[in-house]
């Protein structure tokens, strides 16, 4: 097995990546350019989007790293919203989108284009976290995009499944495809219910950082294949399971979280990078099978489904979010909607990955042995769908989230807030502390006990200095001097440590110890000043 190209495939995207982070053009736009770009150099070697890789070995760990990092209670706090989107919008689309198809491409039968509405109707998860992260989206409209992108997966997988069996003459029924559909959404969220406890049982009573890392990196790999056994939703699996153990994260000792957090921020940044890469690398894969279609018939298709597929979200994301409201009961819970939040919300269904990959995981043959006719088409369709959708609709967000002049996040407000709850807990920390020195089996010499004190107060007061005004001197705030003064001492005492080890005073053992302790002591003053 050729390793090259996975490496060069990884090194690339990442570069690419971290150059993004350096201009205003939102990252996944960057990556799919480039990789559309390199698809044609010579000697790139070519890049198939296997599903059999990307399904069960990519999608878990990318749903899991994005379900940790969503909350559990604000998404059961807009789980209408949520719910319309991810299970109706998605069947809708998948119907509409197939009829359209189905009356424009001559050729193309029902089923078949039902298997491409199914196909191209969930937004992605990858690049709705992504591009909503970049521009800063008000947090509310954050959570349903967040919200919906874990869960329509599992739609747009169960609603292709029944329709690629009718496609290829197994034979679907409407009953059958509602029990598929059900057998999925309750098998999935079961499997992820009974997985989620003990895994998170063991989590906390493992007691080395190492090892409850590593069966982080299993869990989303093992929910969902365990859910897939049962023929369930391993989305669903991997999702439940993820928002359980996001919601319990503080139970787990504090270095497990320290690593966890690291360890996961580098897989979903090389995951996020490699998928994005790989959506433009497919173009020479999916233009070679294109056959009687090539030329501007083929174009003007992919035109005709992309319009259909950005209006069809505006039809159902308007009344989703108004015809509920004719209910007393929601009017009085809910403040009043404007036009603006739903429009972001329609314009910013990007597709991405899993589109593709369900695509190319369409058979090439019926179930009668004749050739699947209009595969190849449905796949170029469904590349020119996502492609369209990343960079027309990821292109345009921000500039239109700052023309609609959305109120984003107050940052005043949730300082505010964080000083308040830091206040609280420094108060009842400070009276533990109390009760534990009047104890004489917990006696300290007085400067610790002071060392104590002064943490904590260092602690309650960061936050309250982040509202201050800047150094006028400097432009420094009292964080950034803080952090910077506490970096030259600790470089110095690291400078000294070093001239011993090379002195022969100190071997490299203990050269490693003293460094590590600094690190510590620098990683915490860089978070007390970041609180």
């Amino acid at each position: 097995m050729d390793v090259m190209p996975l490496l060069l495939l990884v090194a690339g995207s990442a570069a690419i990546a971290a150059a993004a982070r350096r201009t205003p053009v939102p990252a996944p736009l960057l990556l799919v350019a480039a990789g559309l770009l390199i698809s044609y150099v010579p000697g790139v070697p070519e890049y198939t989007l296997d599903p059999d890789v990307v399904l069960p070995l990519i999608l878990p760990p990318l749903l899991h790293s994005a379900a940790t990092d969503s909350s559990y209670l604000d998404l059961r706090a807009q789980m209408r919203p949520v719910a319309l989107l991810s299970v109706g919008y998605v069947l809708f689309a998948t119907i509409v989108v197939g009829w359209a198809a189905y009356r424009i491409v001559p050729g193309l039968s029902l089923t078949g284009a039902l298997v491409l509405g199914a196909v191209v109707a969930p937004p992605d998860a990858v690049a709705a976290t992504a591009v909503a992260r970049r521009v800063g989206l008000p947090s509310r409209i954050t959570t349903i995009l967040q919200g919906e992108s874990l869960v329509n997966d599992a739609t747009a997988i169960t609603a292709y499944r029944v329709a690629l069996a009718a496609a290829i003459g197994e034979g679907a029924t409407w009953a059958g495809g509602i029990g598929e559909f059900l057998l999925a959404a309750v098998g999935g969220v079961a499997v992820g219910l009974v997985l989620m406890v003990p895994i998170h049982w063991l989590r906390t009573h493992l007691k080395e950082p190492l090892l409850q890392n590593t069966l982080s990196l299993l869990i989303p790999f093992v929910a969902y294949a365990a859910a897939e056994q049962f023929h369930a939703s391993g989305v669903l699996a991997v999702v439940v399971v993820a928002l359980f153990l996001g919601h319990r994260a503080w139970e787990v000792d504090f270095a497990t979280r320290l690593q966890e957090d690291a360890v996961w921020k580098m897989v979903a940044f090389v995951l996020e990078s490699s998928v994005f890469a790989l959506i433009g690398l497919q173009l020479p894969v999916v233009l070679k099978g294109l056959g009687e279609y090539e030329g501007g018939r083929a174009v003007w298709y992919a035109v005709a489904v992309f319009l259909v597929v950005v209006v069809s979200r505006f039809v159902w994301v308007y009344p989703a979010t108004f015809l509920p409201r004719l209910s007393a009961r929601i009017r009085a819970r809910e403040d009043n909607p404007t036009w603006k939040a739903p429009f972001v919300i329609a314009w910013a269904g990007m597709r991405g990955v899993v589109s593709l990959a369900i695509a190319f995981s369409i058979p090439e043959h019926l179930h009668d042995g004749e050739p699947f006719e209009g595969r190849n088409l449905i796949l170029f369709l469904t590349f020119t769908t996502v492609i369209g959708t990343l960079v027309v609709q990821g292109v345009t967000l921000p500039p239109l989230i700052r023309l609609l002049k959305l109120p984003g996040r107050d940052q005043q407000a949730e300082t505010l807030a964080e000083a308040n709850a830091q206040a609280q807990a420094s108060r009842a920390a400070e009276r533990r502390l109390d009760e534990l020195l009047a104890d004489e089996r917990n006696a300290l010499p007085p400067p610790l006990a002071d060392r104590l004190r002064m943490v904590l107060d260092r602690r309650r007061n960061a936050v309250w200095e982040r509202l201050g005004q800047s150094n006028p001197l400097t432009g420094e705030t009292v964080d950034d001097t803080y952090r910077r003064l506490s970096g030259e001492m600790i470089g110095a005492e690291r400078t000294v440590f070093v001239k011993l080890r090379d002195l022969r005073y100190i071997d490299d053992e203990m050269l490693r110890t003293l460094l590590r302790r600094l690190d510590l002591e620098e990683a915490a003053a860089y978070r007390e000043a970041a609180e």
